[in-house]
């Protein structure tokens, strides 16, 4: 199951190597207001834009019908490398549904 929306921005922020206090330099909110709305807050939709900025993404609005087509456009890139770390033999390469932020920098995290 895919994570919470708040979980996938912490997720994200952690894939970035930030700390929430670095996103008062990226989208001028300070840590504790940052570590309130990641805990347990219900951003408005223009802080959801402004965070998604400073975590190098994008908001997407995907209708339910199109979900499952979108997942694998995304399932199949990642396991065609790009983007994303190639697993190793033997290594359980993480899916999608586990980390919807996976390979989307370019990095191995």
């Amino acid at each position: 199951m895919i994570s919470s929306l708040l979980e996938q921005l912490k997720n994200r922020r952690l894939a970035l190597g930030l700390k929430q206090s670095d996103m008062m330099l990226r989208v001028g909110i300070s840590r504790q207001q940052y570590q309130r709305l990641e805990s347990k807050g219900n951003p408005r939709l223009d802080t959801l834009e402004l965070l998604a900025k400073g975590l190098n993404s994008q908001l997407m609005l995907v209708p339910k019908e199109r979900l499952a087509a979108v997942r694998a456009v995304l399932e199949r890139d990642a396991a065609d490398g790009e983007g994303a770390g190639v697993a190793s033999p033997g290594e359980k390469k993480p899916q999608l549904s586990d980390d919807p932020w996976q390979g989307l920098l370019g990095d191995d995290s």
